[in-house]
């Protein structure tokens, strides 16, 4: 009998190493190094003399028929895409359900993933049967949160429950019921008892995972996988699980805040950073149609520092409003604080402000968030953030009609953004009358007043009218 080996495996990259090592030689990452045994394979001699004879060219067997097809001899059969019953999750889906898909949804503990799940089950349960693989829970837990969910109807007997850990149970029934979807909540949890690792490890995740996503191509099962989180955030395992799935969503949100952000981050059936929105209730999760509604704040009341920009998340803009306070520091360091804006970002754009402007932020503390807990990292926000700054510095108000958009240079230019047409109809439709924007990129109106700028300076004086900024001059030391 041949003898087992060990292997060291790591727990957050998936390296393995023949000895072991406080820290991860690949990663660097302390303590995430588990043993594993492998078996040791005999040698076939015989297959080795039969693949020995391959690629020569005196070989006496018969050649074989090539598999490979040309582009042109592919059939194309267009996937047929089936709701969720969420039009949130269908849109950041590409559009709906693909069948034998693997989606993989990640976020952390109590953010709402098995809600989803089991919303979307009920569903789907009332046009073809679905299976609720509930791996970290018993079945009368899920049935508990259904009732208290509201989303238990009489009519059940198409939604199945299966608790189950073992992954040879949930693989016989996946080919007996051939459910068209089924959820596996989670994938960290399941096992394979082959396998002389622990459920949750490298191994146990690569094997599972690719186990669930032969049989789901095979029988054409759509499969939604539940995946835990890091305390950086990032889906638990090797990093090959997000590389074997179709798709991979992140469920965000703060637990103090009522919204939740579902992010797709890889798809290869639709957009990726494609966001749906949904609202935290006492009944489960419900559906977000106009979030820009939600993350807009109060227009009513006019407070100094606000700021109206338009961000875009994939194919949906969203107006987001932002909040800037600047007051003078009591330490030798002034604080720089953010909210949902990069940090980085932001001091470079305090550091744009001092040195081409003359605002002295250098003594002040510096403060920034945008409404709601929406994070919005990209480059269109910077406008709507300097201007807030300097408003908020002078006390100044911005017309809450005004929404600013574009990228700001180091040199104090506003460049130009993309999708700015998109941003400007979804402002059009919220009713603002007025629109500041890079002077290269002249647009439809949409009704809208049109005020092109070239520098930060022209926008904050066409965004605070009767304001006079120095701007500052080079030194001649």
């Amino acid at each position: 009998m041949a003898k087992a080996k060990s292997r060291y495996v790591c727990n957050s990259c998936g390296e393995d190493f023949p000895q072991m090592y406080g820290k991860c030689p690949a990663c660097s990452s302390w303590g995430t190094l588990q043993e594993e045994l492998i078996p040791v394979m005999s040698t076939n001699t015989n297959a080795i003399a039969t693949f020995s004879h391959l690629g020569t060219s005196k070989s006496t067997s018969k050649a074989q028929p090539r598999e490979s097809l040309t582009l042109s001899q592919i059939t194309d059969n267009d996937q047929a895409r089936s709701p969720s019953g969420y039009e949130e999750l269908d849109r950041v889906l590409g559009g709906g359900i693909v069948a034998g898909s693997l989606v993989l949804i990640g976020g952390e503990p109590g953010i709402g993933k098995s809600t989803l799940l089991l919303g979307m089950a009920q569903k789907l349960m009332s046009r073809y049967p679905t299976l609720y693989v509930c791996a970290e829970e018993s079945a009368q837990q899920v049935k508990l949160r259904s009732q208290r969910l509201g989303i238990l109807e009489e009519n059940s007997d198409d939604l199945y429950l299966l608790a189950e850990t073992d992954l040879e149970t949930v693989l016989r029934e996946l080919q007996s019921l051939r459910p068209k979807v089924a959820v596996i909540d989670s994938i960290q949890a399941l096992y394979f008892s082959n396998l002389n690792a622990a459920p949750g490890s490298v191994s146990q995740v690569r094997e599972c995972t690719a186990a669930l996503m032969r049989v789901a191509k095979r029988e054409n099962i759509s499969l939604f996988i539940v995946g835990h989180v890091t305390k950086e955030g990032a889906i638990a395992g090797p990093k090959v699980l997000e590389h074997m799935v179709d798709t991979v969503l992140y469920f965000e949100g703060d637990r103090f805040a009522t919204h939740r952000l579902l992010r797709s981050v890889k798809n290869r059936f639709g957009a990726t950073q494609e966001i749906g929105v949904f609202e935290m209730i006492d009944r489960g999760l419900r559906e977000v149609s106009n979030p820009s509604e939600l993350f807009l704040g109060n227009r009513d009341e006019s407070v100094s520092g606000t700021a109206t920009i338009v961000a875009c998340e994939g194919t949906r803009p969203i107006v987001v409003e932002l909040q800037a306070l600047v007051s003078p520091t009591s330490y030798s360091s002034p604080r720089r604080t953010t909210t949902g804006i990069e940090t980085n970002r932001f001091l470079q754009i305090l550091a744009v402000l001092e040195k081409r402007i003359g605002i002295p932020l250098s003594k002040l503390d510096a403060y920034v968030a945008a409404a709601g807990g929406l994070s919005v990292a990209e480059p269109a926000v910077d406008l709507g953030v300097a201007i807030a700054v300097a408003a908020s510095f002078r006390d100044r108000t911005v017309d809450p009609r005004t929404v600013m958009i574009g990228e700001v240079g180091l040199g104090g230019q506003v460049r130009p953004v993309s999708q700015l047409d998109l941003r400007l109809k979804e402002a059009a439709k919220l009713g603002f009358k007025r629109a500041i924007i890079p002077s290269m990129q002249v647009m439809q109106n949409y009704g809208m007043e049109i005020v092109p700028v070239t520098k930060v300076l022209d926008a904050i004086v066409a965004a605070l009218p009767r304001t006079k900024f120095e701007v500052a001059k080079p030194s001649d030391e």
